[in-house]
């Protein structure tokens, strides 16, 4: 399981990321003109708006990252979708190519199984606000995606 270190870690890396795509995206703007008023969404609820200050001073960029996928006993490859109204719009999700792992001859071994390592990624998503002129708001959305794989051992449940 993962320590509180590394889920504040992982978090950090995460919002790191969305902060520095943000930056490349100019029609985003969190902070609500003065002369707009809050309308209510689809659903009734009145969406909170907060400041969004990017400093791209603040990010720090890791140097080379070795591409595990095709290194490891239990490879995989990538599913990439896309989707405009998402941010960010293009995603990368992974697919084991195994049903076991490889051993130490390259062959795959059926006595342990191949399987996915979900993470829990938060994406924004634009939405067309209602009114007179067009407008859009972002709502913050979470989904779990696969992000590489890793090899178990086969869940046995004894009878009695």
């Amino acid at each position: 399981m993962f320590s509180a270190a590394d889920s504040s870690r992982a978090t950090a890396v995460v919002m790191a990321t969305m902060m520095t795509l943000m930056m490349m995206m100019p029609e985003v703007n969190a902070m609500p003109k003065a002369s707009k008023t809050h309308r209510k969404s689809s659903d009734g609820a009145t969406p909170e708006t907060v400041p969004l200050k990017l400093d791209s001073n603040t990010l720090v960029l890791s140097g080379n990252i070795r591409v595990l996928a095709n290194d490891s006993i239990s490879p995989w490859t990538y599913n990439v979708s896309s989707d405009d109204s998402l941010f960010p719009p293009v995603l990368s999700e992974a697919r084991c190519l195994l049903k076991g792992c490889l051993d130490r001859h390259g062959r795959e071994d059926q006595n342990l199984e191949s399987r996915p390592i979900m993470h829990q990624l938060m994406m924004l998503r634009r939405i067309r606000s209602t009114g007179a002129e067009p407008s859009y708001h972002y709502r913050l959305e979470f989904r779990r995606i696969a992000v590489g794989c890793t090899c178990v051992r086969h869940a046995v449940v004894e009878q009695q």
